[in-house]
């Protein structure tokens, strides 16, 4: 029997996850929460062999909380199971060591197998998507401007980034300006569309 405990932090979704996954006779979902935080708990007090977490929590994100699991409880597997189906999201999600990725629409019986196929220490990724971020551009920016970028999109002011990474507002501004230029963006709104897009943060 698979044990497995589910991360997701729309109630119907996870619901009808649950629903779905106990009809497979040979998997069993142990626990089911809604946020990021409570995943390494859960998984602590329930052994499960595959963690299903939805890549946007609350909390604490499923990236972040399935590279935790890596180091934190190394021998469960993990399979992302998510709605932001783009290329610079599956490479942040192989760069974490996921064991899967999934797109919520895939079909209702590719679950099942994605959770074997993890759970047998394959790599499970959506053929179209793996094919996608073959294809794409990787992410132009520095890992310095694209934080500044993200700081920005989640609606902090020049002054506030500046503070919180012991920058001048001057150098903040010149990131800002770079991100924008290397994207070909018309101005940072336009260039936090294309990040997000891309799925690079």
């Amino acid at each position: 029997m698979i044990r497995v405990v589910l991360a997701e932090d729309m109630h119907m979704v996870r619901g009808a996850l649950v629903s779905l996954l106990q009809f497979e006779e040979d998997i069993e979902v142990v626990a089911d929460i809604d946020t990021g935080d409570r995943i390494l708990p859960t998984v602590l007090e329930h052994r499960p062999d595959v963690v299903i977490i939805d890549i946007d929590l609350p909390g604490m994100d499923g990236l972040t909380a399935a590279a935790r699991l890596r180091t934190e409880a190394p021998g469960v597997r993990t399979l992302i199971l998510t709605s932001l189906g783009t290329p610079g999201a599956l490479r942040r999600a192989l760069a974490a060591k996921v064991g899967g990725f999934l797109p919520k629409d895939a079909p209702p019986g590719e679950l099942a197998a994605a959770v074997r196929g993890v759970y047998a220490g394959r790599r499970v990724i959506d053929a179209e998507l793996a094919v996608a971020a073959f294809d794409s551009a990787e992410c132009p920016l520095t890992s310095r401007e694209l934080e500044v970028l993200r700081l920005t999109a989640d609606g902090r002011d020049v002054v506030e980034i500046a503070e919180g990474l012991f920058l001048t507002p001057g150098t903040v501004r010149n990131y800002l300006t770079s991100a924008v230029s290397k994207l070909n963006a018309r101005n940072r709104v336009d260039a936090i569309r294309i990040a997000r897009e891309a799925g690079w943060f």
